[in-house]
């Protein structure tokens, strides 16, 4: 079981920490890169060669024109999540509708500006297909969830 997790500029990984941390608590590895469509298109390239074989989904980060998780998609058959980053300007709008706007033929899931928790949930559940232990956790994750909330409305509720 293993996600790639590209993103187009080492300033994004604090974004993305969140997510890489919840796959690792699932028991998923990752394998995170930082490889431009643009700066770098012959290592990324290079890079989905050498993964082909190897990874369950690809989670792709980028920010502002935010090409990356299309020309991931475009190169290969693994499913591909695309991650909007909010860059300084926008406020991550560019990046969404760059993601979310991919010609016919070549699909991208996209979630929300920032979320790399979201991210990383959705390539579990993609993975739960394969990997039958995955959907023990995610019932186990969102039970947890609802706990919480019941445990905040309980705290509401008593005010």
């Amino acid at each position: 079981m293993k996600v790639a997790v590209i993103m187009g500029s080492k300033s994004d990984y604090p974004k993305l920490e969140e997510g890489i941390k919840i796959l690792k608590e699932f028991g998923i590895a990752v394998e995170a890169r930082v490889l431009s469509a643009h700066r770098t298109p012959s290592e990324l390239m290079s890079f989905m060669d050498e993964i082909q074989n190897s990874v369950d989904v690809i989670i792709a980060a980028a920010g502002k024109a935010a090409h990356l998780p299309g020309v991931v998609a475009s190169h290969t058959l693994i499913p591909v999540i695309g991650l909007p980053i909010k860059s300084s300007t926008l406020d991550g709008l560019d990046s969404l509708l760059s993601i979310v706007q991919m010609p016919k033929g070549i699909p991208v899931a996209t979630v929300t500006i920032d979320s790399s928790l979201n991210a990383a949930l959705l390539a579990t559940q993609i993975m739960s297909l394969k990997y039958e232990n995955l959907k023990i956790k995610l019932d186990n994750y969102r039970r947890e969830m609802a706990k919480k909330v019941l445990h905040d409305d309980e705290s509401i509720s008593n005010l």
